[in-house]
Order: structure tokens, then C-alpha cells, then sequence
């Protein structure tokens, strides 16, 4: 075991469901291990101004239930620059804190890493991102929360398109990638999904629309990314008004009901099996600077620099079987 003894833990970036539940795990894992555990709050912006606070296992008591952060979270164009680390690493040294845990998404890695390098303070990443666009695991803290919080709000928007024979296109959260868009479309049958990493063709989509109303099938769903090419849904309900003015069309943006809302069961396990190895990582001291996640439902450890750059593919096959279960 390393001589690490007092190690921080900060949220950054969007919150996702479950962050609490790996916050718990983090500081009750340190406490057994009679480690001293810190709670960072308002992520990088808090280590620089010193917002630092010491947790024990009451501090989190009955957390892993909900959404959000009990740590909070914010933006910090300070700790893009080398004086606002300089201030972070100063606060750091005032607590004598030697190991840091950042729960976030790339560019909370990317901070970490450079942060990591410049003050020689060993980090660990925990994936927390609702989008799941960090490799090196296969699904990332809140992403199963967000998509099923996704699936009950469009089974609930077939329930109104079936009532009137509607066209409804839904945009959910996912600005670089789409893995929201095509789980919820699957799970819930849409007719299409256009996600951010496949060129969007308007043109096919009406002609498919145009045959499905040929053969009476009046209701569809399109799921939409917000980062797709389009420019997201109320542009593909514009495109199609345009050479399809008869159709019912409506717009549905779901917004960000798909962060907040109680974890689920797997995204508090994911969470827990995480922060309980992160201590364990700056303990033994041999995956410093490095993301865990879970792959083939084993932990793995993916260098931060691996983590800052890779992007996961979506596998063709997924939109072969879209078209063949939506015809």
C-alpha cells in the first residue's frame, strides 16, 4: 500500500444520477481504510477558492438514492489556465491532500491530467456523464437512468401519437454522441434515430414516411439527438413540413428532465463499484492517473490520455436493425 492518507473528491461538469452513490462509496471506502476523505464542492472552482470540507460516513447518509451532487458542480475557465491550478495545488497542499478523485465526463479528465502532470498529484477519473461518450468502459455513471427516464417519456408521447395518428419527433440529450438516442429509439420502437455520429439523410426519411402512410402505418416516432447534423428536432419538423404539410407533426424536446430523477439500481452499483475501487487505485498506488470504468462487467483501467481522446463507435449493424424492427 502507497503512503496515501488524504485523498479529495470533486464532481465536475454535468451532474448525472449516481454521482452521489460513488461519492458514498468513496468516502466510506476511505474511512474503513482509516484514510482522511475530502469533499470538494463546486468541482475545480471549489479547489481553487478552498470550498474543501472534511466527510465521514455521516456525511453521506442516505445519498445514494439521489440525483445530482451533494458535492455540486460548476464550470471553471480558471482552472484552464496555470494560475488557477497553482491556486488549486495550494489549497490541496493546505489540507495535505496526495490523491485526488474526479467524477465527470472528458473535459473533467482532460483538467485532471494536466493538473496531474504539472503538480505531480496522482488522479483517478470515475465516468460520470449521462451521453456514455467516454471509451474504456461500457457504460458510464447516469447514462441507464437517463435512458430509461428517455423510454418512459416516449412510450408515454406514442401514447398521445397512437390517439391522433401523429408524427412525433423527440430530441433527447446527446450533443457528440448518440448512445441516448439509439438506446431509447430501440427500446421503444421508433421508426428512426438520428444520432450525431451518422449524416442524416431528410430525404429518406420522407420517403419512408411517405411509404409507411401508403400502407396506414400514420403513426411514427424519429428520436433525434441534439447533436445531430439536422440541427436537432424542430429542424427535422421543418424539413419535413416543408414536402409533407399534411402530416400531424409535432415536436417534443426533452431537455434536461433526462439528468435529475432518482439513480437506478445499475447506475448505483456502477457507481459504487467504482468509488470503492478508486481508493483502492490511490492505496496501492498503481493506477494513478488513470479512468476506471467496467468492461465485460470487470473493472478497467484506461490512462486519462486514452480517456481525454478516444470517442466509442456505434457498430452499423445497431441502424440495419432499427430499419428492420421498425418496418
Amino acid at each position: 500500500m502507497s503512503k496515501v492518507k488524504n485523498i479529495a473528491v470533486l464532481t465536475s461538469g454535468g451532474d448525472a444520477p449516481g454521482m452521489n452513490a460513488a461519492i458514498r462509496a468513496i468516502v466510506r471506502t476511505g474511512n474503513y481504510f482509516q484514510l482522511n476523505v475530502y469533499g470538494v464542492m463546486y468541482g475545480y472552482r471549489g479547489l481553487i477558492n478552498g470550498e474543501i470540507m472534511k466527510m465521514d460516513s455521516r456525511s453521506v447518509a442516505n445519498i445514494i438514492q439521489r440525483g445530482g451532487t451533494i458535492l455540486k458542480t460548476a464550470r471553471c475557465k480558471e482552472f484552464f489556465g496555470y494560475e488557477g491550478r497553482q491556486r488549486a495545488y495550494e489549497q490541496l497542499k493546505k489540507y495535505q491532500i496526495d490523491g485526488l478523485i474526479v467524477i465527470g465526463g472528458d473535459g473533467t479528465f482532460k483538467g485532471a491530467l494536466t493538473f496531474s502532470k504539472e503538480f505531480d498529484i496522482p488522479c483517478i477519473g470515475l465516468p460520470g456523464t449521462i451521453d456514455k461518450d467516454i471509451d474504456g468502459t461500457d457504460f458510464t455513471i447516469g447514462f441507464d437512468t437517463a435512458v430509461n427516464t428517455a423510454v418512459r417519456a416516449i412510450d408515454k408521447i406514442r401514447d398521445t401519437a397512437e390517439a391522433h395518428d401523429r408524427l412525433f419527433i423527440v430530441e433527447v440529450m446527446g450533443r457528440d454522441a448518440g448512445y441516448i438516442a439509439l438506446h431509447s429509439g430501440i427500446a421503444t420502437g421508433a421508426e428512426h434515430v438520428l444520432l450525431p455520429e451518422r449524416p442524416t439523410k431528410i430525404q429518406d426519411i420522407i420517403n419512408e414516411l411517405q411509404a409507411n402512410e401508403r400502407r396506414k402505418k400514420l403513426v411514427n416516432i424519429i428520436v433525434v439527438a441534439e447533436g445531430d447534423e439536422s440541427g436537432g428536432a424542430n429542424e427535422v419538423a421543418r424539413a419535413i413540413k416543408e414536402q409533407l404539410p399534411h402530416f400531424d407533426t409535432r415536436v417534443c424536446i426533452l431537455g434536461h428532465i433526462q439528468r435529475g430523477g432518482s439513480p437506478t439500481c445499475m447506475d448505483r452499483v456502477i457507481a459504487s463499484r467504482l468509488g470503492y475501487a478508486a481508493v483502492q487505485a490511490l492505496m496501492e498506488g498503481k493506477h494513478h492517473n488513470c479512468m476506471i470504468g467496467i468492461v465485460n462487467n470487470q473493472l478497467h483501467y484506461t490512462p486519462l490520455e486514452k480517456a481525454v481522446k478516444a470517442r466509442q463507435g456505434i457498430d452499423p449493424e445497431w441502424f440495419q436493425m432499427i430499419r428492420i424492427l421498425a418496418s
